[in-house]
């Protein structure tokens, strides 16, 4: 209750009784009003319920929420169905004391879906056993046929309950469902045959007609069309209302509540008949009616099981038993129509009331040892409409004794409670209704008395006849007014067919109008003996054979209506009950609004305010002292945190410590009693403002704790891992050394044997030495193309180490080569060449190598020239100083050659360049010796020499460098002799010539004295 108490002034409080101005009938709905805009549609009134119907799906009645409510006390959690339900079952399971849950309230208002989630609670807590399971199936699946045959949509609920219902559910001594009972009340029979514009008929003829497949529909003689029903044509035929579903959802739950296929073909049988009974029309001829169409009477009879013509003289025939004669009398077309319509009415009242039977056969307890009863009563609530009825009449009468039970079970529960307590109790006025229940319901001299006198007196009776009988007898009683005892104001807006009772809710007028026929609820002898004789197993059943022999006449409805009263009053008196008031918040059915003009009719119609003021009478808030003590122990220094003392005399300290006036409290034996609102709401913002201190005082220790909990923890897991990652690392280098060992052992056993047979260790250690050796080589090869020393090798690496450095060298050499400018390219190329026509042939070569060769070899006391003139535009390629030797005594004179693509040009250089020779390269050959000096014979062809011309020789000071530019340009090696004879013979003025070489101390070339050129060659 304590709960939500600071947000009172948004959310309202959740006990009505907490109300300050709880006289206010205002302040009462301003309140609910507060909380229907948070959502909040449960309220207290002590230990009633009120339910404010939400018109949407609310989020709070899921699995979690069933756990919340679960085993709680009931002042602990917030107003909620299922913690009236949860006390309820706690008190039976725990107590062993049979429990009532009363659910009332107008039509809309939740009613029904209240007694769903009652049952949906039971069957969440309790087990979920075969046979427990089973049980509770059955009673769930009740409530989709109970609303199929018994509730209607009406311009206020789609899903309106037209029958008041009370069912036990029987719990084992386990607390679980073993079986369950039905109770029916009152079923509006009259819908069968009219309803008012905008609403329709029983809710199972739209289910057979939309939702039946078409094969039934034909077994049947049905069709979809409902505007061919004459019971359905004033019937609303859709309204959002999915008729198909609830069909499936019928035929679904009566498979699980173990009904055969017979029985639901012949409940749909009787459906259809009624369907087609209401089609049935009358003409009349010499006022005797005649039946307009007689091959309906056939459809009837077939699907009824009865005889055609039976049923057909019943329904236009009356026959009446005197004591000398029985007499038949034709019926007039109004007797007839009236004798169809009571037929119709009274199948299908005896057809519901099979139904519940049947269901009551199915949940029937199989153990009949010991069990407990939790009763659900689903009632209509009070109703005041614009016209007021017969059925009004029996639903007000009904809200009366359920008001009267109300107040005596309530002003006793108190004053029990108050007596165990030891508080004096002080008497509680208040309106007791006993007054116009006796007004109603008094032996001979109430208005049920004279009722039933007025229908069962010969003569003839009529409403009017009744009412003079009424207000004959009943104008004395302070809450009786007929229009005749009606002051002047009254008798303008009251007629003379009307009376008017003063109920506990308010004033109600009736009219009289078929008071009577309802009352007497007359079906005529011949239709319940055509009835009897039927071979439909559910309309034998309910019209019995014996029924009709009994001449004594059956009781009027609203006496068995009375004595059905009475009995429920006798079964709820000897139960503890529960409340549950629900209000519908507005008429157009829409969520989030809120009518405080209608709610504050239902309020009165309830009787709510007076619940509410017989409550407050005492005292506005009791706990026990340990509860109290529990939640407000913080407020006081000598109870906080721990009191050790008694509950009760820590309460005490408190309320010392609060300031309680000694008028705002009394001390009970178990409870402290709170008289006003003031006091508790003064104790609760005390305690809401003190929670910050405390929510300190706990997070503080709470940290610590969850500190001190971290590290134990973090010191046990590190204590582990340590042991773990000690232990790993030990195994690890355990298997480390013995890998080891077993490496050595291998190794040297390989080295051994590593010359021997082939072995795994031989192999291995030889694939180790190799793989060692890579190793090395990679890291001592060589780094220089000039410095290639390579590093020796195991034995068995040798063809691998060949191979390698010829790979090595290839690669040294190609890095060497990407280096390289073009010029240096094109010098190593030359050097490459001249390595091929020297390299071991001409001694002079190896001085040649250090030095790069050069294009110029013009020695510099030659002037520089441009030789391209006299070229005729042919680029030099290499030019160099020479010493030419003629043939006329081999006179030296100094001489430039000039080395073309394709020439060969000797040039006398004085004033001016001078072309001696110009000889084509490819027709030349060139002679060296192998000897260490700077010879060169160039033989010419002899179609190439001029008469007085001959061989050239001439001494070139780079020989090997002249010899390798003239063999690149023209890429003939041939072109060159290295001629290793002496003497040389050549050609010279067209005779022979003699070159004698000879090796000596220095280098020279002259003539010697044989006339031949001497060459001396040095070593």
């Amino acid at each position: 209750m304590e709960t939500h108490l600071q947000d009172r002034d948004r959310v309202g409080v959740q006990d009505a009784v907490l109300l300050e101005d709880y006289q206010s009938e205002e302040v009462f709905i301003d309140n609910l009003h507060k909380r229907f805009k948070e959502h909040l549609i449960y309220t207290y009134i002590g230990q009633v319920l009120i339910s404010v119907n939400p018109y949407k799906q609310l989020d709070i009645y899921g699995p979690k929420d069933v756990k919340a409510y679960h085993n709680k006390h009931f002042f602990e959690v917030p107003p909620h169905v299922f913690s009236i339900t949860d006390t309820a079952f706690r008190s039976l399971k725990n107590e062993n004391r049979e429990q009532c849950i009363l659910i009332s309230g107008e039509s809309g208002s939740g009613k029904t879906e209240a007694s769903k989630k009652v049952l949906q609670y039971i069957a969440e807590v309790t087990d979920r056993r075969g046979d427990v399971e089973k049980v509770k199936d059955k009673l769930l699946q009740s409530n989709p046929v109970l609303e199929a045959f018994g509730n209607a949509k009406t311009n206020r609920n789609d899903n309106s309950s037209r029958f008041g219902k009370y069912m036990d559910i029987q719990f084992n001594y386990e607390g679980n469902p073993s079986g369950g009972n039905i109770l029916n009340y009152l079923l509006e029979k009259s819908r069968i045959i009219s309803q008012v514009p905008g609403e329709r008929n029983f809710h199972v003829f739209y289910q057979l007609l939309l939702g039946a497949e078409d094969q039934e529909l034909a077994r049947l003689n049905l069709k979809r069309d409902l505007d061919s029903y004459y019971y359905l044509s004033n019937g609303s035929k859709g309204n959002g209302i999915d008729d198909k579903k609830g069909y499936e959802a019928v035929r679904n739950a009566l498979t699980i509540i173990e009904f055969n296929k017979q029985e639901q073909d012949e409940m749909f049988q009787i459906t259809a008949a009624i369907l087609h009974l209401g089609n049935v029309g009358f003409s009349e001829e010499e006022g005797i009616a005649q039946i307009v169409k007689p091959e309906l009477i056939e459809t009837i009879s077939e699907l009824l099981g009865c005889n055609a013509e039976d049923l057909k003289n019943a329904l236009t025939n009356r026959t009446i038993e005197t004591i000398r004669d029985v007499v038949t009398t034709p019926l007039s077309r109004e007797l007839a129509i009236y004798a169809r319509d009571a037929l119709a009415k009274a199948v299908y009242d005896r057809l519901f009331s099979w139904l519940v039977y049947r269901l009551n056969s199915s949940l029937k307890i199989k153990d009949m040892r010991s069990y407990n009863v939790m009763g659900i009563l689903d009632i209509y609530g009070f109703e005041i409409f614009d016209k007021n009825s017969f059925e009004q009449l029996c639903i007000n009468f009904c809200n009366e004794k359920l008001q009267q039970l109300f107040i005596e079970l309530t002003l006793k529960s108190e004053q029990e409670e108050y007596l165990k307590e030891g508080i004096e109790w002080q008497n509680i006025e208040y309106f007791d209704n006993k007054v116009i229940c006796d007004l109603i319901e008094e032996k001979h001299k109430g208005l049920i008395a004279f009722m039933d006198e007025e229908c069962l007196r010969p003569g003839d009776s009529t409403d009017m006849t009744m009412l003079t009988k009424l207000d004959k007898n009943l104008s004395y009683h302070n809450h009786f007014v007929s229009h005749k005892k009606a002051d002047v104001k009254l008798q303008k807006i009251m007629g003379r067919d009307e009376f008017r009772l003063i109920h506990y809710a308010g004033a109600v007028t009736y009219n009289v109008k078929g008071f009577l026929e309802k009352n007497n609820d007359l079906l005529f002898r011949d239709l319940r003996e055509t009835m009897s004789k039927s071979s439909n197993n559910i309309i034998q059943s309910v019209f019995l054979k014996e029924e009709q022999k009994s001449k004594k006449r059956p009781e009027t409805a609203i006496t068995q209506f009375k004595n059905s009263l009475n009995n429920l009053m006798h079964i709820l008196m000897d139960k503890e009950p529960s409340y549950i008031r629900c209000i519908k918040p507005n008429d157009e059915k829409k969520s989030g609004v809120f009518d405080e003009q209608l709610v504050g009719h239902q309020v009165t119609y309830l009787g709510l305010m007076e619940n509410l003021r017989v409550r407050r009478a005492g005292f506005a808030y009791r706990r026990e002292y340990s509860l109290f003590l529990e939640r407000y122990k913080s407020l006081s220094s000598q109870t906080w945190p721990h009191y050790h003392g008694s509950a009760k005399e820590g309460v005490q300290i408190l309320v010392c410590a609060l300031g309680y006036e000694g008028d705002e409290y009394k001390m009970g034996k178990t409870k402290i009693f709170i008289k006003y609102p003031k006091t508790l709401f003064y104790t609760e913002d005390a305690f809401q403002a003190k929670k910050h201190d405390l929510a300190s005082i706990i997070q503080a220790s709470w940290k610590g704790v969850l500190q001190r909990r971290r590290y134990k923890q973090m010191k046990e897991a590190s204590v582990i891992m340590q042991k773990y990652i000690r232990r790993f690392i030990a195994k690890c280098r355990a298997k480390k050394r013995r890998k080891a060992a077993n490496v050595l052992r291998n190794f040297i056993h390989g080295f051994i044997t590593r010359n021997g047979p082939a072995t795994s260790e031989n192999r291995a250690f030889l694939e180790l030495a190799k793989a060692q050796w890579l190793l090395r080589l990679s890291k001592s090869l060589p780094q220089d193309i000039l410095n290639r020393t390579w590093p020796p090798c195991p034995h068995v690496c040798q063809e691998a180490s060949r191979y390698l450095e010829r790979l090595y060298g290839a690669h040294l050499s190609r890095i060497y080569r990407r280096k390289l400018s073009p010029e240096r390219e094109a010098q190593l190329r030359l050097k490459v060449l001249a390595e091929k026509l020297f390299k071991d042939k001409k001694n002079s070569y190896q001085s040649s190598i250090p030095h790069w060769f050069k294009n110029d070899r013009v020695s510099d006391s030659v002037p520089k020239q441009n030789y391209g003139t006299i070229l005729n535009g042919e680029k030099e390629l290499y030019a160099s100083s020479v010493m030419k030797y003629d043939r006329h005594g081999y006179k030296p004179r100094e001489r430039v050659i000039l080395i073309t693509k394709k020439n060969l040009y000797l040039l006398e250089i004085k004033n001016a360049p001078k072309i001696k020779h110009s000889l084509p390269l490819n027709k030349l050959t060139f002679v060296v010796t192998p000897n260490v000096d700077k010879m060169l014979l160039v033989r010419i062809p002899e179609d190439l020499m001029k008469k007085d011309k001959g061989d050239l020789i001439l001494e070139v000071p780079h020989i090997i460098e002249a010899m390798t530019h003239i063999i690149n340009i023209t890429d003939n090696p041939g072109l060159l002799t290295i001629y290793d004879k002496t003497p040389i013979e050549h050609s010279m003025k067209g005779k022979r010539g003699t070159i004698d070489v000879i090796i000596g101390n220095s280098e020279s070339i002259h003539k010697d004295k044989t006339g031949h050129l001497l060459i001396m060659a040095s070593q």
